[in-house]
């Protein structure tokens, strides 16, 4: 028996060999679905880890009363606008809640060409986390401690040349329109911090002090947080314990100094993911429909085949090989055409994986993992595979239907 499959496998390997550029048409086609279906199961999943790992550690944010979506965007991706600000003293207040461990507020809104600067405290430093609870590490230099003193993420440092000591000048609002330019406030350069695959890379950090001189001229000490009339863009809290983020959050919707909101990031991520889960299957479902036409094509190609091997398959009954080993030989054939263009296929995803995981980690801060093999996507492969498989098993049941004297004599 042992011999009889070896003999089989090394059959329809020469056979296929024999039609080679046919076949690598309808190899092609396979790969092409192969390449898709795992590209984007490879995206979403990346995605979502870089969403997902973008803060940890954070129990609350809290900002203006406005859509919670809107909130977790432009606090922690630097997408869109605040609505309103809220004021410090409100979260002064916040801070003496006896369940509140730290809060470090942000003030958002300014840019330096085309990059999000971050005002905040040096308390951002030691509680801001991302991925699996990892601190920020500066790669070069210090935090910043003067008022011209800017520290900048991976990201910009790298795509704008700046380095330690480097001047640079930030702009008000995305700096699109002329005169926004905050030229009588220099920045210098005195941290970079180290890559993080979130939207710090993406960020320049300077103190709220700064903040305040660029826009009121005032000022006020990095370590605390003073109860002045000034504005920020939003806060991230921290908690002794995660038992009380409820009371907390109902603690913050229920102040009386102006309308907050507090937010839990994983919901809030939860939520995102439902928004974006109608694209993300409607990718899926095309995916799908590419996979089941390169299938066709291949069942196709070996239905169109069949009638010009009806004497080379005779010969092979005539000479004791049973209609079970005709359909055998044909599915295997198919079955190797599905096995090379999927694993071409996965090759190709691999491939732009790394050719282009620099780009998308610049250009949308998404952290590509090219070698990480999901269940996910291990799980569309074998799918791919068995739908290729059973697909050939007709092209072998015809197959096994012929008969002897029909293929050797065949109808004019």
């Amino acid at each position: 028996m042992t011999g009889v499959t070896s003999g089989l496998w090394g059959l329809a390997w020469r056979s296929a060999w024999s039609r080679r550029f046919v076949l690598a048409l309808t190899v092609l086609s396979v790969a092409l679905a192969s390449f898709l279906l795992t590209s984007i199961e490879r995206v979403r999943a990346d995605v979502a880890h870089s969403f997902t790992q973008a803060v940890s550690g954070t129990d609350l944010i809290v900002g203006a009363r406005s859509g919670s979506l809107q909130l977790l965007l432009y606090s922690v991706f630097r997408v869109g606008q605040a609505s309103h600000n809220i004021r410090l003293d409100s979260l002064e207040v916040l801070h003496r809640h006896r369940a509140v461990a730290w809060v470090v507020p942000l003030s958002l809104g300014d840019s330096h060409r085309s990059f999000p600067v971050v005002g905040t405290v040096s308390a951002y430093f030691d509680h801001f986390r991302h991925g699996d609870g990892q601190a920020l590490r500066m790669a070069e230099g210090r935090r910043f401690e003067g008022l011209h003193d800017v520290v900048l993420g991976a990201e910009v440092a790298r795509r704008l040349g700046y380095r330690l000591g480097s001047e640079l000048v930030l702009s008000h609002g995305d700096g699109a329109l002329e005169g926004t330019d905050h030229d009588d406030h220099p920045f210098q350069v005195v941290g970079i911090l180290a890559p993080t695959g979130t939207p710090v890379d993406r960020s320049l950090h300077i103190s709220l002090d700064a903040m305040d001189a660029l826009h009121q001229g005032g000022s006020w000490g990095l370590g605390g947080l003073p109860g002045m009339s000034r504005e920020v863009t939003a806060a991230l809290v921290g908690l002794h314990s995660r038992t009380a983020v409820f009371s907390v959050q109902r603690a913050v919707s229920a102040h009386r100094g102006e309308p907050l909101m507090a937010i839990l990031p994983g919901v809030v991520l939860d939520e995102l993911w439902q928004v974006v889960g109608v694209g993300e299957r409607v990718l899926q479902g095309i995916s799908a429909l590419v996979a089941a036409v390169s299938l066709a094509g291949l069942v196709a190609v070996i239905l169109a085949g069949l009638d010009s091997r009806r004497r080379e398959l005779a010969v092979l009954r005539a000479v004791g090989a049973s209609g079970r080993h005709i359909w055998a030989l044909l599915s295997l054939e198919g079955g190797l055409l599905v096995c090379l263009g999927v694993a071409l296929g996965w090759l190709a995803s691999v491939a732009a994986s790394v050719a282009l995981m620099d780009a998308v980690w610049l250009q949308a801060g998404v952290v590509l993992r090219p070698w990480v093999v999901t269940p996910e996507q291990l799980t569309a492969l074998a799918a791919l595979l068995l739908a290729g498989w059973l697909a050939c098993l007709w092209p072998g049941w015809r197959a096994y239907r012929m008969a002897l004297a029909d293929g050797l004599s065949p109808r004019a």
